[in-house]
């Protein structure tokens, strides 16, 4: 069985080795995390993450966040990231974390959703695009990884 729910501090450990499991140049254009980076910081809050468990299992997580700092966006959240537990993919996992922030972006008074993902990560797209997330620009050859430009594509789903 699949549940969410949002993080505690306890979920610290388990997801920062979620986070070490599934970083590739993939998925991100930043550095991977240093083996004993702490999941939670400045930047993570608990309250900012959605946690999905299989069985009992924390597998995976949802983070939302707030996009800029300025009024005029406070309608807006941003879905910044999402991993699960390579172990237990392809279980829906990813969707009803997707759908899970967008359900509590909605409570927190939203109106739309965005976020970014690599040009290749045709699974994640895939992912977002069930979850009525759209294609709102591509920044061609944002990012050069591993000696390729690499595509920055940037979607959104209204909540209006």
């Amino acid at each position: 069985m699949i549940t969410t729910r949002p993080a505690r501090e306890d979920d610290e450990a388990a997801l920062a080795k979620i986070d070490e499991r599934t970083w590739t140049p993939a998925v991100s254009p930043a550095p991977a995390p240093p083996a004993g980076t702490p999941f939670f910081d400045d930047g993570t809050r608990p309250e900012d993450v959605l946690v999905a468990e299989h069985d009992g299992v924390v597998a995976g997580y949802v983070r939302l966040g707030e996009g800029f700092g300025v009024p005029a966006h406070r309608h807006v959240r941003v879905l910044d990231g999402l991993a699960v537990d390579p172990d237990r993919r392809r279980l829906g996992i990813a969707g009803r974390l997707v759908e899970a922030a967008v359900a509590e972006a909605r409570r927190r008074g939203a109106r739309k959703v965005t976020l970014r993902v690599l040009g290749p990560n045709a699974g994640a797209r895939r992912v977002y695009e069930r979850c009525g997330f759209v294609v709102e620009g591509v920044l061609r050859g944002e990012f050069r990884i591993d000696g390729a430009d690499v595509d920055d594509v940037l979607m959104a789903r209204s909540l209006a």
